[in-house]
């Protein structure tokens, strides 16, 4: 081979390497999972052979595995993430996690996150998680994080709460949960690191800047992947639950890249603003790899709706739903391929909350 065909050849091996060694390929996929192998809880249940795909799936397709607090300190700090980088999350500590998922995960070696909610863990130990299994599961790679003590519907106040007493119950919550890890697990980083997983994926300005000032690193369900203009206050992650488990599906979600959008209007989540609201998204950086002609944006429940975008070098656009959100949750959510390799897309999401009046008188104990 001549030279011309070794610097090709080099170039070629060098090229895939040099395209990911800037600030923009921090690009992760963290995916949250709850029950396993629980057919009665099709929301929140993926069936154990679907797990078991796809971890093979990972494993085939040689992608490394991180713990979250890992992933959240080099996102925090402006560290590199290798290319195909992902983190495998358990939200609530049912049992099931223990006994079909945990075994799986020890024989790889791979490290993985249990977000609890501690009354769970105290109150109902034959349908969650223990603290020594905890303690036995950190041995091989398990780290334990806070889900909040009662796993409450948090931005919502109780019945006469003004805003200062919703939050002081709501850091109370907070704190308790992590003063009961650090009792039963210790103080160590890495194995119970100051993350925080907002129950049910819901959150608003205001808890978010509790749980900022907590210093914790804030965790929703909001799809899409973790980038480094990620709004650590409220990492996205994707939920895998029944009829969003497929392996092709999957392995979208795993080689997925994080739009870079820098900024959000309206960023609170919690309705009332305008029904439907109107959400406005500014681009940080000329986004070449981008295919934004292609951008497409769909609305929980109405399918895709149109992009208006609002300069001409593409930079802002906006989204609005035709019709109004449906109470509960709903999700604007943007995908477009990318330039330069074929099958990966550039994702972002944003969530809405719609209450009936946004305050509560109690709820049950114990989540299902």
């Amino acid at each position: 081979m001549n030279w011309l065909g070794k610097l090709s050849l080099l170039l070629i091996t060098l090229l895939p390497a040099l395209a990911w060694s800037n600030k923009d390929s921090s690009h992760t996929a963290i995916f949250m999972y709850s029950h396993i192998g629980e057919p009665g809880y099709s929301n929140t249940n993926i069936s154990l052979k679907q797990f078991e795909a796809h971890l093979a799936y990972l494993e085939k397709h040689d992608y490394q595995v991180w713990p979250l607090a890992k992933i959240a300190d080099h996102l925090k700090n402006g560290l590199i993430i290798p290319d195909r980088t992902v983190a495998i999350t358990f939200d609530d500590g049912h049992l099931s996690l223990y006994k079909r998922a945990y075994p799986r995960l020890k024989k790889r070696g791979w490290p993985f996150t249990v977000f609890i909610y501690t009354d769970a863990i105290d109150k109902h130990p034959k349908r969650y998680i223990t603290w020594d299994q905890m303690r036995e599961m950190r041995q091989h790679g398990a780290s334990f994080a806070n889900q909040s003590k009662t796993h409450g519907h948090l931005t919502r106040r109780h019945s006469n709460e003004n805003a200062t007493a919703w939050s002081t119950r709501v850091r109370a919550d907070i704190e308790h949960a992590q003063q009961r890890i650090h009792e039963e697990l210790g103080h160590d980083p890495e194995e119970t690191p100051r993350l925080f997983s907002y129950p049910y994926g819901e959150y608003n300005l205001a808890l978010a800047e509790i749980v900022e000032a907590a210093g914790y690193v804030g965790l929703g369900e909001q799809s899409g992947p973790a980038g480094p203009y990620s709004d650590l206050r409220v990492l996205p992650r994707y939920p895998i639950s029944e009829g969003h488990d497929s392996v092709a599906e999957f392995a979208v979600k795993a080689s997925s890249l994080a739009l870079p959008v820098s900024e959000v209007t309206p960023w609170e989540p919690l309705l009332p603003h305008t029904n439907p609201p109107r959400m406005v998204a500014t681009l940080a950086v000329a986004a070449d790899d981008v295919r934004l002609d292609q951008l497409a944006c769909h609305v929980s429940g109405q399918g895709r709706v149109k992009v208006k975008w609002l300069d001409k070098n593409r930079r802002r656009f906006a989204v609005q739903a035709s019709q109004p959100l449906r109470m509960g949750r709903s999700r604007y959510n943007c995908s477009a391929p990318s330039v330069k390799e074929p099958g990966r897309y550039y994702w972002f999401s944003h969530l809405w909350v719609r209450e009936n009046d946004g305050r509560v008188t109690k709820r049950p104990a114990s989540r299902p």
